[in-house]
């Protein structure tokens, strides 16, 4: 057994049809798991799959609802018998613009997305790992969780709660072989940039030490290791991938 070894291991991936949350999908899955490819985007999620190979497959999932989110993990627990890492994936940029220009429609959506989502997944999968005694959650959060970007107010607001949902979480099953962890990259190129003004994305690249943008693979390896059972003694903490960027 290699470390970071996850054979025989069942990863569900939100929001894994494209971008970070597929790139996270395809490492987990070459490193033995078998991968859950949920998205709300279906069709996206199965080719993603596919094109994975093995034992990975798909699911279709709304974060927004908890009964979708329930009903996702009732069809992996049918399919795989368990649920051993939730990756939390799914979100949005949201619309780039001052606070005055934000509309509550907004401001509602990026938190039912990037903030309700994470809650309905992780209150899906948590009594099942609290049963067999073990679980790996790893929430995908941002450095704007903890600096706060200018003209990206929802998503840095939703973002800093991410990281604090994560730590109270992982205090209340730190007894019970479930680690939970968040990762904050910062900017990344993916299709999630396409949302912002190439003045915003230059603004976040400027700010980044390494003056370049991260890479999806990057990001994956980092979840790799929180994903998996070497992450024994590691819980509630915020793993900062951003180029020198996060101070703190």
């Amino acid at each position: 057994m290699g470390y970071f070894d996850l054979t025989g291991q069942t990863a569900i991936v939100t929001g894994a049809a494209t971008g970070i949350g597929e790139t996270i999908a395809r490492r987990l899955a070459k490193a033995g798991a078998t991968v859950v490819v949920a998205d709300l985007n279906l069709e996206g999620a199965t080719e993603v799959a596919q094109s994975i190979g093995g034992t990975a497959f798909s699911v279709s999932l709304d974060v927004t609802s908890a009964d979708s989110a329930a009903a996702a993990v009732a069809a992996v627990v049918a399919r795989t018998g368990k649920v051993d890492v939730l990756v939390n994936n799914a979100g949005i940029g949201g619309k780039a613009a001052p606070i005055w220009e934000q509309s509550l429609d907004d401001w509602n959506k990026a938190i039912a997305i990037n903030m309700t989502g994470v809650f309905n997944t992780t209150r899906a999968v948590i009594g099942r790992m609290r049963e067999r005694q073990y679980g790996r959650i790893v929430n995908i959060a941002s450095i704007a969780g903890k600096e706060g970007n200018p003209n990206m107010t929802a998503y840095s607001a939703t973002k800093a709660a991410v990281i604090g949902f994560t730590k109270s979480v992982a205090k209340e099953v730190a007894t019970e072989g479930i680690c939970v962890n968040a990762v904050s990259p910062a900017v990344v190129r993916t299709k999630i940039l396409d949302q912002l003004t190439p003045e915003q994305v230059e603004y976040m690249t400027q700010k980044i030490p390494m003056r370049r943008t991260g890479t999806t693979e990057e990001i994956a390896a980092v979840v790799h290791f929180l994903a998996s059972q070497d992450c024994s003694f590691v819980t509630g903490q915020t793993y900062d991938a951003s180029g020198g960027r996060a101070t703190y």
